[in-house]
């Protein structure tokens, strides 16, 4: 549990507070008060289920989630079946909307059998006022809905949905309000993500994320290597620093700090031993960071640098503000200046008006390259996007057909570059039990590239070195050295 406070320091028989996070911690123990008439009550503690539908942002809000409903005097659980139950949405694309419906559905079904349950529902896709409105009107056993600006007021939120009937909504168009030292509850205890901003301010055509999470905001650096520093204190080895583009890190705050910067000094923090982060925007990827990179004997040797597209004119339309010509510039400096560093990226295939000749260029990126991996989507209109007004010239077919071709050069490519360090022996840091075989255990390298190996329990969280005996492609068996 990562908090700066007891929770039984707070005293509910005085006024509320009115300064964030004392209000919040107020209002956990508040519902602490709850939690013990339920369990007198019912002769068992409450229970509570978070389901993270999200990025990885939306994973360390998850993480929030968790430990402010421990501190209200919950009991996690992984199934659904639970007396309160949390989505943490996304709407990246239509099809995140749609699983959120459909699972509704599914926790209609409990809550019938137990009528005191609470739904809830947060994240970027209750900040779409078409939605709610639709929750609201279709689904109205849902309980309480917020968005991503307020996540913070949780636990206040929490205690009006158990308090009353009905349903709460509390949605925020924008804030300028970031709340530091709430509880949180890590998935792994030897790694964490750290956010160091919200929000997005480049309206790429087809994202809806700079409507749903707003404004560019960071947080100020001392928070932020505080933050690394106590998990350090508590065993992290690895951190992961978040953003929607984390090279435009600072430059809202009022003594402006880089990116590059903020990774120095991070790296100064005994105890850490790896630092990734993502995601990067090519058109702010600076040689400040690419030298900071270059130097630093713990930031992974991976950049997610996502390209969507190799056409010019399709990069113009999708409003990315880089060419394909920079783009390949770009990656040949990062090259130089760390050879084995691994670059993976995100490509859309079939965005408006793309043509034929337009995806021969993105393979073309793709061949000259060489991605370690890459995540490919055919193209998901976003309402409310510039995109969403676009005409589509290719059909349906010819697109599936690109995308077909794409996936196959991209993974043979990625298997081709995985070969060359088939016997070689690597640092991995050992993550988890292998979900498919209990004998094996699952890791990553500095690359990112995923290793399975024989071993023990006691190998979990450790940073070890691996021999690569066999690649298959995608990842890697090993053996301890």
């Amino acid at each position: 549990m990562c908090g700066v406070r007891k929770i039984e320091e707070i005293n509910t028989q005085k006024e509320l507070p009115a300064a964030e996070p004392d209000r919040q911690f107020y209002f956990m123990e508040k519902c602490r008060k709850w939690a013990k008439g339920f369990e007198a009550e019912n002769g068992r503690v409450p229970t509570a289920c978070v389901v993270n539908m999200g990025c990885q942002m939306n994973a360390r809000d998850s993480e929030k989630l968790v430990g402010i409903l421990e501190e209200s005097g919950y009991r996690i659980k992984e199934s659904e079946d639970a007396d309160f139950v949390i989505f943490n949405t996304c709407t990246v694309r239509e099809n995140a909307n749609n699983k959120v419906y459909g699972r509704l559905g599914v926790l209609h079904g409990y809550k019938k059998k137990n009528p005191d349950m609470v739904i809830a529902l947060c994240g970027c896709m209750m900040q779409e006022p078409a939605v709610v409105d639709k929750i609201t009107r279709s689904y109205p056993f849902v309980n309480l809905i917020f968005g991503t600006h307020n996540i913070y007021k949780f636990a206040e939120l929490l205690y009006t949905a158990v308090s009353k009937r009905g349903t709460v909504v509390d949605i925020w168009e924008s804030s300028d309000n970031i709340v530091e030292d709430l509880p949180s509850e890590r998935k792994y205890p030897f790694k964490s993500g750290v956010n160091i901003m919200f929000g997005c301010n480049n309206f790429c055509s087809y994202c809806i994320v700079p409507y749903v999470r707003g404004r560019e905001r960071s947080r100020e650096a001392k928070d932020i290597l505080n933050e690394i520093e106590t998990l350090a204190a508590d065993g992290v080895k690895e951190i992961m620093l978040l953003g929607q583009n984390v090279n435009s890190y600072g430059k809202n705050l009022k003594n402006p700090v880089t990116f590059a910067q903020l990774l120095k000094q991070a790296e100064q923090i005994e105890g850490i031993e790896r630092i990734r982060f993502m995601t990067s925007h090519p058109k702010d990827l600076s040689d400040e960071l690419i030298e900071v990179m270059k130097q630093s004997k713990k930031i992974c040797k991976h950049l997610h640098l996502p390209l969507q597209s190799g056409s010019s004119r399709i990069l113009k339309l999708m409003n990315r503000n880089y060419t394909k010509e920079q783009y390949l510039g770009l990656v040949e400096k990062l090259r130089a200046a760390i050879p084995d560093i691994a670059v993976t990226t995100d490509i859309i295939v079939g965005f408006p008006g793309e043509t034929e000749e337009d995806f021969e260029e993105t393979m073309e990126v793709v061949c000259k390259v060489k991605f370690d991996s890459a995540f490919t989507f055919l193209y998901s209109k976003r309402t409310g996007t510039p995109a969403a007004k676009m005409e589509d010239h290719a059909s349906k077919e010819e697109v599936k057909q690109r995308f077909d071709r794409l996936l196959k050069k991209v993974q043979t490519i990625a298997a081709e570059k995985a070969m060359a360090y088939e016997g070689a022996i690597q640092k991995v840091l050992v993550e988890h039990r292998n979900e498919q075989d209990g004998r094996l255990f699952t890791g990553r390298m500095s690359n990112n590239a995923i290793v399975h190996l024989p071993g023990t329990a006691d190998l979990i969280g450790q940073i070890i070195d691996v021999r690569l005996t066999e690649c298959k492609g995608f990842y890697y068996l090993g053996e301890v050295c």
